[in-house]
């Protein structure tokens, strides 16, 4: 489903190398609302869908940190599979303001509902984007999409708006920008050390879609 409701209930491979994470949101979501079934427990449950910002680790395997810390220490940009896979991008301040409007709501309201940013960009746009806002010579070093690894990924926000008058405010530009205001003096740090920061680069793992 495209863009993603509430009422999508996933499809999902069970043993696959994503499986612990995939699984583990749904295992999660259960168990919420049995105890809130059962012992009457209160609860709020938000689907959050891809978060950046400033003081992400450089080694998450994100891909917003990955492109940020390759452009900035002269690296290729790695890009999984051919950069055509979208996901949309919500700065962690716009998270955290629908978070604490989510749990200041009556009890009745107990979710789940979709948190994020509902514009789209592809994972090449986004690699594009780092490039140019960093002033980097890096080029795209292009390798395998991992199994099960989501072509599209955008939520649909309906809900956040009509029950917490929530939508998200600051543009994935100026986002980019506090986040390579940020990494900038680490990796300019980094470069310095015994170990260099271009080895901590090269150990990232493949991007994760959440």
């Amino acid at each position: 489903m495209h863009p993603q409701t509430e009422q999508y209930w996933g499809n999902v491979n069970p043993i696959g190398p994503r499986s612990c994470y995939d699984e583990g949101k749904r295992c999660a979501e259960t168990l919420f609302f049995d105890y809130h079934k059962q012992h009457a427990v209160r609860i709020k449950v938000m689907r959050i869908f891809n978060t950046y910002g400033p003081r992400m680790h450089a080694n998450d395997g994100r891909v917003v940190s990955n492109f940020v810390v390759q452009a900035l220490a002269g690296q290729p940009i790695t890009i999984y599979g051919n950069g055509s896979q979208s996901r949309s991008f919500c700065y962690v301040d716009d998270l955290i303001e629908d978070m604490i409007r989510l749990m200041n709501t009556d009890d009745t309201i107990t979710g789940p509902i979709n948190i994020g940013n509902p514009g789209e960009f592809t994972v090449r746009q986004l690699a594009e984007l780092v490039v140019q806002m960093t002033g980097s010579s890096s080029g795209i070093e292009y390798r395998a999409l991992p199994q099960d690894d989501p072509m599209q990924r955008r939520p649909d926000i309906s809900l956040a708006k009509s029950l917490l008058d929530w939508t998200p405010k600051v543009p994935l530009q100026e986002g980019l920008k506090r986040m390579v205001e940020y990494f900038h003096p680490l990796v300019a740090r980094k470069s310095n050390v015994v170990r260099p920061w271009v080895d901590l680069v090269s150990e990232t793992v493949p991007m994760a879609a959440d």
